[in-house]
């Protein structure tokens, strides 16, 4: 049975509660872990962690991400993609108080572990979800989750920072937003859509039949194409938050308040891309928005290179995050529509390999900077703008 509805009478009830629901979850997962970063100093010092053992633990996070981020997959066809979602981000909730109740660095990495884990298993997910939705709704809307994404995740920053600074008990604080967050994911999971996961997939797959998952060969190919896109999106967007405050302070000799611009910048014209993203999709088309997308990456930082001073860098890395805006949503969206591929696989593989790209592209760009200086391994974020502009390609739908 295919449950999408008529454009010309707009999506059914049952679609746009699970919208609203979807973006709940997108809330939820941006939120949660940003609550703990502004924490981070105070826990260094609490447990008296160097900075080399601070960041072994935060790269637990990721660890656990690649680690076991690809049983995502299996869990979305066994559960389904909304009860996957809403128990994963239960799981990861259930982590955040054990970040506060850490009494040394192995606590501390394992609640970081699990919170990766979870987080990964959630975001594939919720994505896989969010696909169903726009199934129903038969135009984009996947662009505008990534945005509610994005807004959460400088909220709970936000919130964290004013907790933190007005001597809060971490533990009251953590445990607090774990609290009302779970009570949050409880009342939504019955406005997800119910049914098997090929619903709303004109090729059926995707169903709970005990099958196993098949990728036909053009499959594995566009999973490729699409997870190199991914991943040059992934450290792109990365780069801003890497290295735009070591740029700009080292190179170019800008205030500490200064140099962390060039992330503010990006994060924001992050946000106003994606909340324009579905929109502009819909006319263009999604090729043409990745093409754009990955001349405006490149040109940013290229911009931002070519003429060093932090008004100009502050612009470039601004132009860089509006085009990185929409690339990884619509590569996701792409993975999960492949002919012959489960939602829940395509999103997955592709989900992973993204996060791969988050965690090889600043050491990579800090190996160059060791080697030449960092403006000029910076251009390596450039071309991976290059590169997502010629893979733009993959993005083209497919007919089920």
């Amino acid at each position: 049975m295919n449950a999408q509805t008529d454009t010309s009478t707009g999506p059914p009830p049952e679609a746009r509660r699970a919208r609203v629901a979807v973006s709940t979850l997108f809330f939820v997962n941006g939120f949660t872990y940003t609550n703990a970063v502004p924490w981070l100093p105070v826990i260094k010092v609490h447990l008296g962690l160097t900075n080399a053992e601070l960041g072994l633990a935060i790269a637990a996070m990721p660890f656990g991400a690649i680690l076991t981020g690809m049983l995502a997959g299996p869990l979305i066809h066994w559960f389904g993609s909304g009860r996957t979602a809403v128990g994963t981000s239960l799981l990861s909730l259930g982590a955040l108080p054990f970040i506060a109740l850490a009494q040394n660095w192995w606590m501390l990495a394992a609640a970081l572990f699990v919170m990766g884990s979870a987080d990964a298993w959630t975001d594939s997910a919720q994505n896989s979800h969010g696909l169903r939705v726009q199934r129903r709704y038969r135009r984009s809307i996947i662009n505008t989750f990534h945005a509610v994404w994005s807004l959460a995740a400088v909220s709970g920053g936000l919130l964290g920072a004013a907790m933190a600074g007005s001597g809060v008990p971490i533990l009251w604080h953590l445990s607090g937003v774990t609290a009302v967050l779970v009570v949050v994911n409880l009342a939504i999971s019955r406005m997800l859509l119910p049914g098997p996961e090929n619903t709303e997939r004109e090729d059926g797959v995707n169903g709970h039949d005990g099958s196993r998952a098949r990728i036909p060969a053009k499959g594995l190919l566009l999973l490729g194409m699409l997870g190199v896109l991914l991943m040059m999106a992934g450290g792109i967007e990365d780069s801003a938050a890497s290295w735009g405050a070591v740029y700009m302070s080292t190179e170019l000799g800008a205030p500490l308040f200064l140099a962390a611009m060039p992330f503010v910048a990006c994060q924001a014209m992050m946000t106003v891309g994606r909340l324009l993203g579905d929109r502009v999709t819909d006319r263009f088309g999604a090729v043409a928005v990745g093409h754009a997308c990955g001349l405006l990456a490149a040109g940013g930082l290229a911009f931002a290179l070519l003429l060093p001073h932090p008004v100009t860098t502050v612009i470039g890395f601004g132009v860089m995050g509006l085009g990185v805006s929409t690339l990884f949503p619509l590569t996701l969206a792409a993975a999960g529509n492949i002919p012959g591929v489960r939602t829940g696989d395509g999103v997955t593989v592709v989900g992973w390999l993204g996060r791969a790209g988050f965690l090889a592209f600043p050491p990579l760009v800090g190996f160059l900077a060791d080697s030449l200086t960092l403006g000029s391994a910076l251009w390596a974020i450039a071309a991976a703008g290059v590169a997502a502009f010629l893979l733009a390609s993959a993005l083209r739908p497919r007919s089920q």
